[in-house]
């Protein structure tokens, strides 16, 4: 019995279902019984009957599974999968920044930590972001924590957006010059990027989207040539699902290293040993399931 196979027959023992993101490596994603993007993940995160899930993201994804299912077993196969950006804010920085702003609304991205949610009025997604901020009924938002994406929202709302410092140094490294060069290399190609871009690579995209959005727009697009501007790993799902078509990173391909730590044999030891578990306090289980489920509901 193979790797594979092993892995397999150890979820059907375990009673568990594998959650990974677009951004893990082939050999997961294919292992996987959803893929999706952060929002895909959050709502079926709320949904699953399985015992145990087993999360193959960042550490923030997996808290966000513990959180919308408190008494499953949640498990993340490698403690350092960790999000730069994520710890970019803290609860105690958001009750200084509600000082500064007591007027304003806390929108808090689902790259954060439990904490967080728990201090914020609601989350949101790369693919919901707008949504959120037009659901709110306060005029300022502090939105938090990548000021990428709180501009791109800015330029979409009249509501004042107030952004953080943090940033993805994955959609960050993705530089508009390099962008350029790849769309006069490949003139016919669609170039969809990420809205954690810089401004100046959102400003040349065709289209801005979620990498769920990405993978929706691919399938149903008549075009058979596309520039990617997120994380590589995307690439691999998108080349997979539509054979024909031709998919290419728009410049120097980034990747994300908390993303790519998870392998198959970390996989496996995390269902064979239970490890490693998920575990937050109950009050911020109960304050950031508030802020995910105004999120879900709206979704």
């Amino acid at each position: 019995m193979n790797l594979d196979e092993r892995i397999i027959a150890l979820k059907k023992e375990m009673d568990a279902t594998i959650l990974a993101h677009n951004y893990q490596i082939p050999a997961i994603q294919d292992l996987s019984d959803f893929l999706g993007d952060s929002l895909e993940l959050s709502i079926r995160a709320s949904e699953v009957d399985k015992k145990t899930i087993v999360f193959c993201g960042v550490t923030f994804m997996a808290e966000t599974a513990k959180i919308l299912n408190p008494g499953k077993r949640v498990l993340v196969p490698r403690r350092d999968a960790k999000c730069p950006m994520a710890e970019m804010a803290t609860a105690e920085e958001i009750a200084m920044a509600r000082d500064e702003h007591p007027e304003a609304a806390v929108v808090a991205y689902v790259n954060t930590h439990a904490e967080v949610k728990a201090a914020s009025d609601i989350c949101c997604t790369s693919a919901n972001a707008l949504k959120i901020v037009e659901s709110v009924e306060e005029d300022e938002i502090i939105f938090v924590p990548d000021m990428h994406l709180a501009n791109y929202v800015a330029t979409q709302t009249e509501k004042t957006i107030i952004p953080w410092r943090g940033f993805c140094y994955v959609h960050a490294r993705i530089l508009a010059n390099e962008v350029r060069e790849a769309k006069r290399m490949h003139p016919e190609a669609v170039l969809l990027v990420h809205p954690e871009c810089p401004a100046e690579v959102i400003d040349i995209a065709d289209e801005v989207l979620s990498t769920g959005g990405m993978v929706k727009y691919a399938r149903e697009s008549d075009a058979r040539e596309f520039l990617i501007g997120t994380e590589e790993g995307l690439i691999y799902r998108l080349s997979k699902e539509n054979p024909g078509k031709r998919f290419m990173p728009a410049g120097t391909p980034r990747t994300c290293t908390g993303m790519k730590r998870i392998t198959l044999p970390d996989l496996y030891e995390s269902l064979s040993r239970g490890r490693y578990d998920i575990d937050l306090p109950g009050e911020i289980i109960r304050g950031a399931e508030r802020s995910l489920r105004r999120m879900i509901d709206l979704s």
